[in-house]
């Protein structure tokens, strides 16, 4: 039995598929309920830990995916409710009823703008509250492990952006923008982005439950990075269109209308798709690093911790990593299963796929699946 709290989202649903296919029971502890796996659902609050203490079974592999992570959350207290207090509720049910190996997922904005190369020993500067209380988290977590040091599991996952199916985040937002036409560039696009496939993550949170006893730190990142002129230009280029980014507006100019759209927004009371921090998020090199090892021809990962753990083959194949002969192949392959679990309205996937060093970006049509 594993528990996947915070498992009725995104990389959490994601997760639960791989753990069906592997024959692995599992619970979601989550406040929403989950749409694909509705019966393997028990209705909890990280917030409340009478409610952890009844929904949590014991001697269990625990993966907290639960967290406030919007840019737009309010109150802002959410962040610390949920992220913090929700861990200090975690550790204390899992003291309770013995649980040894926890695996957390956080984020690469505990790094805040990190130049580029931070690896797991860079400098934590985090730019905003999702990234402040999920650093904090952690180290809630790191006195739990440390209590039992010899006994307990503490694998720490810091994935950058995370993409895929099923989700309308900000990748989807950007291709979006840019296959109806209205995307506009801000700055100069000579920055760096780097990107996770869901697939990839819920593959290495998979297999981080195995880990031995003691503090595994991880950053996760699928590669190579993109320039923001690079991204875009690919994806014009894919739709069939000219490559050439022909609007752009100033840095500057960009984040005095992001201002006015967070005033706004707490005047309204309403969200919008626009606000200062996601105008510095597209600006910004988000996370990007050099250091990557290759898994296969198409599929990559960021594997690296300050305790030097060396992967051998044989436990890189257990993370459900595969080669395939050609890129057609494995375009057909992985892009014919991800569109039979869309559903059935007019959508935008990406599938990036690597030969090489070599993206290629396959994007089925705007039809109804």
């Amino acid at each position: 039995m594993v528990s996947i709290v915070g498992g009725s989202g995104f990389i959490g649903t994601r997760l639960s598929h791989r753990l069906t296919k592997a024959g692995r029971s599992f619970s979601i502890i989550d406040k929403a309920p989950s749409r694909v796996f509705p019966d393997h659902v028990e209705l909890t609050d990280v917030r409340s830990l009478n409610a952890l203490r009844k929904s949590l079974p014991d001697n269990t592999p625990l993966i907290n995916l639960a967290a406030e992570h919007r840019d737009d959350v309010h109150p802002v207290s959410l962040y610390d409710e949920v992220n913090v207090l929700g861990a200090r509720n975690l550790c204390t049910v899992a003291r309770e009823k013995n649980i040894l190996t926890i695996v957390l997922t956080s984020t690469v904005a505990v790094y805040g703008f990190a130049p580029i190369g931070t690896d797991e020993y860079g400098k934590i500067a985090p730019f905003n509250d999702y990234g402040r209380t999920k650093y904090e988290a952690e180290q809630v977590f790191k006195e739990w492990q440390e209590e039992e040091p010899n006994e307990r599991t503490l694998v720490i996952v810091r994935p950058t952006v995370v993409f895929g199916e099923q989700n309308r985040g900000n990748v989807y937002n950007l291709l979006r923008q840019i296959a109806s036409g209205k995307f506009i560039m801000i700055g100069k696009g000579e920055n760096r982005k780097s990107m996770a496939y869901v697939e990839n993550v819920a593959s290495f949170l998979e297999y981080a439950m195995d880990f031995k006893p003691g503090i595994h730190i991880y950053n996760f990142v699928d590669k190579p990075d993109f320039t923001m002129n690079k991204l875009v230009q690919d994806v014009k280029c894919t739709l069939g269109r000219s490559g050439k980014i022909r609007f752009r507006v100033p840095f500057t100019i960009g984040l005095i209308i992001g201002k006015g759209f967070d005033l706004l927004a707490k005047i309204s009371k309403k969200r919008f798709a626009i606000s200062s921090i996601r105008v510095k998020k597209f600006c910004a090199t988000l996370y990007s690093t050099l250091q990557y090892l290759r898994l296969d021809s198409f599929r990559w990962c960021r594997l690296n911790k300050p305790s030097n753990r060396l992967f051998d083959m044989n436990s890189l194949n257990r993370m459900g990593t595969r080669t395939y002969s050609s890129l057609n192949e494995s375009a057909t392959q992985f892009g014919s299963s991800s569109i039979r679990n869309c559903c059935a309205h007019r959508i935008l996937i990406l599938f990036i796929i690597y030969s090489g060093n070599l993206p290629v970006i396959v994007i089925p049509p705007l039809t109804n699946l």
